[in-house]
């Protein structure tokens, strides 16, 4: 039987290609620290939700906020990424924000008329 010298070629690995970024352990301790404490404010501000109720929907968005980036930049490594990808993801992030502002205005806009006949 002969003896054949197989090379195996990994056409996805080049020398030139993009190397994945390491975090650190404790850097994931740390941001799932901060997301606990933030998930811990959440539920403060729902208790207290009578006390902010003008603000209530900003502050509860706002820490939603954090801790969304917090997890994209992250836990996701969008922090380490190209520009391309932070701006598809920021891109989507503008389209939410805008369906929200259309959505508060519609729903701001709908007062109810209480007919005086």
């Amino acid at each position: 039987m002969g003896s054949h010298n197989f090379e195996i070629h990994d056409k996805g690995a080049k020398s030139t290609d993009h190397e994945g970024h390491v975090t650190p352990f404790n850097v994931y301790v740390k941001v799932a620290a901060a997301l606990f404490a933030l998930t811990f404010l959440t539920v403060g501000a729902h208790a207290v939700h009578e006390h902010l109720e003008p603000f209530g929907a900003l502050i509860a968005f706002s820490i939603a906020a954090v801790k969304a980036y917090l997890v994209m930049a992250f836990f996701m490594h969008l922090k380490y990424e190209t520009k391309m990808n932070r701006a598809i993801f920021i891109s989507g992030f503008l389209f939410l924000l805008l369906l929200f502002v259309i959505t508060t205005l519609d729903i701001y806009t709908r007062i109810i008329q209480h007919s005086i006949l």
